[in-house]
């Protein structure tokens, strides 16, 4: 497990695997940058990351998230002057349920992907859909996004 754990943080960090668990001190893994996480329940030594406070993403492309942001902007009608980051959130830019679904239409047509249901209900912000989106195309379901 803390291997697997050394990869994704690594991935999450930028950093060598090695330097990515830096050191292991109860519930912190610090390197570059510090990464907390508070555990909900120990079992037989095994830990539980099941707490909201512990979330790994794998940072999609830049141009995968500026394109998201575009098409974001277009379907809500923000107008350029919008600022958006990937964090966020699609219910906070004034989308209902509908919206979403339109914004991930629109995901779809742009980036030849198909979206399944259960995929779609779990993007509510801009970096959950440019990590999906980049997902689904480096498994070969779709094409990479075009150079801004």
């Amino acid at each position: 497990m803390a291997a697997a754990l050394s990869a994704v943080v690594s991935a999450k960090l930028g950093c060598p695997p090695a330097a990515a668990l830096g050191s292991l001190k109860g519930s912190r893994i610090s390197s570059r940058k510090l990464v907390s996480m508070k555990t909900m329940t120990a079992r037989r030594g095994l830990v539980s990351l099941r707490s909201p406070r512990f979330r790994v993403s794998c940072a999609a492309k830049a141009e995968t998230v500026g394109k998201v942001m575009q098409i974001v902007k277009q379907q809500l009608a923000l107008g350029e002057e919008a600022k958006l980051a990937p964090e966020s959130q699609f219910t906070e830019l004034g989308a209902d349920s509908l919206d979403t679904v339109e914004i991930v239409m629109a995901l779809e047509e742009e980036f030849g992907i198909t979206v399944e249901e259960d995929n779609a209900q779990s993007i509510t912000t801009i970096q959950d859909a440019a990590d999906l989106i980049d997902k689904l195309v480096a498994d070969g379901g779709g094409k990479p996004p075009a150079a801004a």
